[in-house]
């Protein structure tokens, strides 16, 4: 049986990918982003029924300000709608509702509220069947400081400030490195306060403060600056509220992959990397729920990803007289067979990677399909497009593919 022949319709890939993954997108019909993910809670209410929170964010689900509430929303389960805002083009509308023009921003039981502090504490203060702060008078005092003062310790902008800084010398570098470790070492003593792994007895509004921002300068920071957080001896406590995190599904399903913000940095900052992309974490990638969230997508989305591919990759240059139709073939072939091996790795024929292959495929189809997977690989953006862990899996899945054409 030849690959071709193999290979299962996209109909039936999507079938099996959603038997193996509860992780499910809403189609928006003419918007951007296209998709946008199911809150974890909406079951809670019935049909029609109208959504107690609507919140404004970023249409690439990048701002780390914007994950927060998100964050927050799927912590404490409450169903809620988005409305995505341009950044580039903000609709004038927007600009006169909220008065900063900034995202987030949230309609909780209709009334307005911006700046993503606020909007916690406005959720904290609405909806208290799963608080994020404590109960106990004391310790809530002591919270409430310390949502404070991860808004105004500058833990963040000294962060940044070393990640993309233009430094003309060692010394003015090893000057901002020296300043993110004062406040890191800082950050490590507040974690040493209570017992267990976060900033209070419990997971708490303080860890959502901190949870995007740092989770970004440890992805990034080993690329663009060669300095890491995480696994770094000097910082054990931080390192424990890392692994913690991770456990958590509602952090799962907000933030982004380590290869998305890396990708975006020289677009956002025009800064350049210092060192190669760390590797894809392993553990992730295998993970069948992960590899079955990314096949849904790919096969649930697979005409666009196609029109995509075909129009911004450069694969038409390859159309003979103009003819893109075995190109688009070639594209789809391939996008199926990636599909195809996130559900079926141990089934996938990838007969011609073998040495004793008796299948070639015809010169024209593998490069077109070594194009397009690559240019896949790194247009996905999570958690746009797909969660983290799922684009995880999908970068690795595509990694593997393409090694069996090279």
């Amino acid at each position: 049986m030849t690959v071709q022949n193999a290979i299962p319709t996209w109909d039936r890939l999507l079938e099996i990918a959603q038997h193996n993954t509860p992780q499910r997108r809403m189609r928006r019909p003419g918007l951007l982003p296209s998709t946008v993910p199911i809150p974890s809670s909406l079951h809670k209410l019935p049909l029609d029924t109208s959504l107690p929170v609507l919140l404004y964010r970023d249409t690439n689900s990048w701002c780390p300000f914007c994950e927060r509430v998100w964050f927050a929303l799927e912590e404490k389960e409450i169903p809620f709608a988005t409305e995505f805002i341009d950044l580039n083009n903000k609709p004038q509308w927007y600009i006169d509702l909220v008065p900063s023009t900034q995202v987030p921003a949230a309609k909780i039981d209709y009334e307005l509220v911006y700046d993503s502090k606020d909007i916690l504490l406005a959720l904290e203060s609405r909806f208290s069947d799963i608080p994020l702060l404590p109960t106990d008078p004391q310790e809530n005092a002591i919270a409430r400081l310390f949502v404070e003062d991860a808004e105004t310790n500058e833990s963040k902008e000294v962060g940044y400030k070393f990640l993309i800084k233009t430094c003309t010398n060692d010394q003015e570098l090893a000057s901002l490195q020296a300043s993110f470790e004062a406040k890191l070492d800082e950050l490590e003593q507040a974690l040493a306060k209570y017992p267990g792994v976060y900033f209070l007895s419990t997971f708490s509004l303080v860890d959502i403060m901190y949870a995007p921002h740092l989770d970004r300068l440890a992805a990034s920071l080993p690329v663009y600056r060669g300095y890491h957080i995480k696994n770094n001896p000097r910082f054990p406590n931080l390192n424990a509220w890392f692994a913690a995190l991770n456990e958590r599904p509602a952090f799962g399903r907000v933030k982004t992959d380590a290869t998305t913000f890396n990708l975006l940095l020289p677009q956002l900052f025009g800064v350049k990397p210092s060192a190669i992309s760390l590797p894809l974490e392993p553990g992730l990638s295998e993970v069948v729920q992960y590899r079955a969230e990314a096949a849904e997508r790919l096969s649930d989305n697979h005409e666009a990803a196609i029109g995509d591919i075909l129009k911004n990759s450069g694969v038409q240059t390859l159309a003979v007289s103009g003819d893109v139709s075995a190109v688009k073939a070639a594209i789809e072939f391939h996008l199926k067979l990636l599909a195809d091996y996130l559900l079926h790795s141990e089934r996938t024929l990838l007969s011609w990677g073998c040495v004793d292959s008796k299948e070639t495929l015809d010169p024209l189809s593998s490069t077109v399909g070594a194009i397009a997977l690559a240019y896949m690989r790194n247009r996905i953006c999570a958690p746009r497009d797909m969660s983290a862990g799922a684009a995880v899996a999908f970068r690795a899945a595509a990694d593997k593919v393409l090694a069996s054409l090279l």
